[in-house]
């Protein structure tokens, strides 16, 4: 086995743990790091051997740092932090000298970052746009006021010019409250809210143990943030007397716009989305157990059931109220129609 820390290969740095160090060697590694490298590349640069504690090979991102360890890391090339062009297919509902308005496919993600380098919304409006995309938001996101989720399909708008960033970023901070920006998503949840239509507030911050996901919070906790979903069930499927169902078509609009807001706060009620991987665990066995087709097209489903199918904001140039819908997408029409058979 090839040494990590030999002459040619990446240059190494060596880390001592301080007294108050403790936790996991992959969190506290990111932590020294300072954002350096991602959680997840950190893990996995020590699963491949790049990292020795205290003199030795480890390759469990587990392990408990205890203080006045040494820790080595052979460091990886840095990667080209600026995106470049990609020739990806976009479906544009409007653009013109200010912004793009594009449905995005489930699959893609939005902006390069670990793991996701090109092939990216970004990659493809740099080719798309050219120069024209907005800075403000940072290299890595150029144009970008807010995102979608990779596997969740929808309307977006994207600022070409910096003063149309800072419009469109306004609106979006203001979540709707004051201005005319709306936004609505489609969702397949499983079983029927008991109101056919309310309002979830709960404060939403990483949940504990895994920084990727989210987590409902007492609003006294240090990372709560608002969040406020209104919901309304549209369609009950295999509605039983006692108001119970298999699954249902509920519309969701924000009023705040978190990480995972939809997902964590139907899973909170009780009714996580239909191929929700990280927040409808619990219900993986119900598909099994579903009569056929159901059971065959939920089974290969790939993703949450969720489609972001309205977006309406004021144009930053004319004032214009500009609304824009994309039709739910073939994967969630296929399963709508599952349930209902």
């Amino acid at each position: 086995m090839n040494d990590p820390f030999k002459q040619g290969e990446p240059p190494r740095k060596v880390l001592k743990a301080a007294d108050e160090a403790e936790g996991r060697l992959d969190a506290w590694l990111t932590g020294v790091l300072e954002g350096e490298f991602s959680r997840s590349r950190i893990k996995a640069l020590i699963e491949q051997g790049a990292v020795y504690l205290n003199g030795k090979a480890c390759i469990e991102p587990k392990k408990k740092i205890a203080p006045g360890d040494t820790v080595e890391i052979a460091l990886p090339e840095p990667e080209d932090p600026k995106p470049k062009g990609e020739d990806i297919p976009l479906e544009v509902l409007h653009e013109d000298d200010d912004l793009i308005v594009i449905a995005k496919p489930a699959g893609l993600v939005v902006h390069p970052g670990a793991g996701n380098w090109t092939g990216t919304l970004v990659n493809a409006l740099i080719h798309h746009c050219g120069a024209s995309l907005s800075g403000i938001g940072g290299v890595r996101r150029p144009g970008i006021v807010h995102r979608l989720d990779k596997d969740t399909s929808g309307v977006m708008v994207v600022a070409k010019n910096d003063i149309a960033h800072r419009h469109l970023a306004d609106q979006f901070a203001d979540h709707g409250r004051t201005g005319s920006l709306e936004r609505a998503y489609q969702a397949i949840v499983w079983g029927r809210p008991g109101q056919l239509h309310g309002t979830i507030d709960a404060p939403l911050g990483r949940a504990t143990g895994d920084r990727t996901k989210r987590a409902v919070k007492r609003e006294d906790s240090e990372d709560a943030r608002e969040a406020v979903t209104h919901y309304e069930v549209v369609e009950r499927f295999h509605e039983k007397p006692d108001a119970t169902a298999l699954a249902s078509l509920v519309e969701c609009r924000l009023e705040t716009g978190r990480t995972h807001q939809i997902r964590v706060h139907m899973a909170h009620i009780g009714h996580p989305l239909v191929g929700d991987p990280d927040y409808s665990a619990g219900f993986r066995t119900k598909a099994n157990l579903l009569p056929e087709p159901a059971k065959s097209v939920v089974g290969r489903f790939p993703r949450q059931a969720l489609h972001a199918f309205l977006l309406a904001f004021e144009h930053p140039r004319t004032g214009e109220v500009m609304e824009f819908e994309a039709p739910m997408p073939n994967d969630m029409l296929e399963l709508v129609e599952a349930f209902r058979t």
